[in-house]
C-alpha cells in the first residue's frame, strides 16, 4: 500500500537547491515521520541497464538503494518523496525498516523550510575522474561539503613503499610474530605442569 504524504505540512515547488523540493507548510516537529520513499522495486541491475543511456554527466535520478538487491526507481509509481533534496546540513533523514523506506525530521522545521536529506551517495572503487563535480552539491550550508558523495573525499592512493621500507616493514611484522608466539607459548607450558 502506498501511504501518502503528510498533505497537512509538506508541498512540492520550484526549489532554490534543484528543480523541484518538498516543503514545510506548517510547523513540523523533531520525528516525525513524514512520507514512505516508494516507486517500483527493481534489483540493481535493472536500475543499471534502465539508466545506463543516460549522459554520465547527469546524476538527475529517483533511486534509492534499499539493500544489496533492492533499488526503489521513484520515477516509475513514485510520490513526493522523491522531490526531497540533498543538504548537508539536513532537517531529515532516510530510515530504511524492514526493507521500506521512510523520511522523518531530525530536526524541528518551520513553514517555508525546504525539507532535505543527506543522501551520502556511496564512493565506488571504479568512479570516474570529475565525479565530485557530477555530484557537487547546491545546498549552500555552511558546512557544506561539496558534493553528495561519501565519504566527503576520496582516500589518496598509497604510494608504493620503497624496497627498503618493504623489508624493514616486514621484519618488524615478523619480529612481532615471534615476541607474541613466545608469549602465548610460555603459559601453555605452564598449564601443562
Amino acid at each position: 500500500m502506498v501511504r501518502p504524504a503528510r498533505t497537512e505540512l509538506l508541498e512540492v515547488r520550484d526549489s532554490r537547491v534543484h528543480g523541484k523540493g518538498a516543503f514545510a507548510i506548517a510547523p513540523i516537529a523533531k520525528g516525525t515521520r513524514l512520507i514512505e520513499y516508494v516507486g517500483e522495486r527493481v534489483s540493481h541491475k535493472e536500475a543499471d541497464r534502465r539508466y545506463e543511456s543516460k549522459d554520465a554527466n547527469d546524476n538527475h535520478t529517483f533511486l534509492f538503494i534499499v539493500d544489496a538487491r533492492t533499488v526503489i526507481d521513484a520515477g516509475v509509481e513514485g510520490n513526493d518523496a522523491r522531490f526531497f533534496n540533498h543538504s548537508c546540513d539536513p532537517n531529515c533523514e532516510s530510515v530504511i525498516e524492514n526493507g521500506r523506506v521512510y523520511i522523518e525530521t531530525i530536526r524541528a522545521a518551520q513553514p517555508g523550510e525546504e525539507l532535505t536529506y543527506d543522501y551520502q551517495i556511496q564512493r565506488e572503487a571504479d568512479d570516474p575522474p570529475g565525479i565530485d563535480e557530477i555530484f557537487a552539491c547546491r545546498c549552500g550550508a555552511p558546512q557544506c561539503r561539496g558534493t553528495m558523495l561519501w565519504p566527503a573525499k576520496r582516500k589518496p592512493a598509497r604510494r608504493p613503499a620503497s624496497k627498503a621500507k618493504r623489508k624493514k616493514a616486514v621484519a618488524r611484522k615478523n619480529s612481532r610474530r615471534a615476541v607474541k608466539k613466545k608469549k602465548r607459548a610460555a603459559p601453555r607450558g605452564r598449564r601443562g605442569r
